[in-house]
């Protein structure tokens, strides 16, 4: 384990947290990308020689080719990507501005992009790889309120599924990590009860253990893996159902 590295963007906190944390314990080198570092930068205290924590803004190409070079002048590969960092903005279609669509579709969509192609010459150099993407139930049945966000995850699903394809030659395995709808702060504001989200700790615990599988479509439990059964085949149905849970929670405030 104390061989393979990992880079995960969006790692200071949430799943993104607490999977990096999983997998420091477990023996893995891990690299967090992010914005800001006051969580890792704690955590590199506990692990000086396996964290190392890149400033990086997935919409800067420069600042992602320069943290993922320091991620291979450090540890000489890169094992595993996990695209996890995102920006939700939640407003309604006709109040929210094609600017803040565009700013979600540069983290969530370009980002991913740009991250790929800083890692994929050191993993085809090196014979193979891991790119997990984190997508979400909603780029498969919508939801209300975030339709820049939804629709950046719909267009994660094709990019990966297309880039399966691509890659697999390379030794390079893409594909989806699914998580539960998660009760963090980015999606307070859907309305959902706090009851119906998981935990992101135990999520990120989860999915530190599945974090070497080539499985297509990754998910941290049962619960979620059947939810998403659910939603493939009736997703409208399945969209309405939770669009009519967060206005019953609106209404109830």
């Amino acid at each position: 384990m104390e061989e393979r590295v990992v880079i995960i963007t969006g790692a200071n906190s949430g799943i993104g947290l607490h999977l990096a944390t999983s997998l420091l314990e477990e023996g893995y080198r891990v690299a967090g990308f992010d914005l800001s570092g006051e969580n890792l930068v704690g955590l590199q205290r506990v692990y000086p020689d396996r964290l190392l924590f890149c400033r990086c803004d997935v919409t800067d190409g420069a600042q992602v080719e320069a943290a993922v070079r320091a991620v291979v002048e450090r540890w000489g590969r890169i094992d595993i990507l996990v695209n996890n960092a995102c920006l939700a903005l939640f407003k309604p279609f006709e109040k929210k501005s094609l600017e803040e669509t565009r700013r979600e579709f540069e983290v969530n969509y370009f980002g991913y992009v740009r991250m790929i192609a800083a890692v994929l010459p050191q993993m085809k150099g090196q014979g193979g790889g891991i790119i997990h993407n984190v997508g979400s139930g909603v780029g498969i049945t919508g939801f209300p309120g975030i339709y820049g966000y939804a629709s950046t995850k719909g267009a994660i699903e094709a990019l990966t599924r297309t880039l399966a394809l691509e890659l697999a030659p390379y030794g390079i395995c893409v594909n989806l990590i699914h998580p539960p709808l998660t009760n963090a702060r980015s999606a307070s504001p859907l309305g959902v009860p706090a009851q119906a989200m998981a935990d992101p700790a135990e999520v990120g615990r989860r999915l530190a253990r599945k974090i070497l599988s080539t499985k297509p479509v990754v998910t941290p439990d049962f619960k979620t893996a059947a939810y998403l059964f659910f939603a493939r085949r009736f997703p409208d149905a399945v969209g309405r159902l939770f669009g009519r849970m967060a206005v019953k929670r609106s209404e109830s405030r």
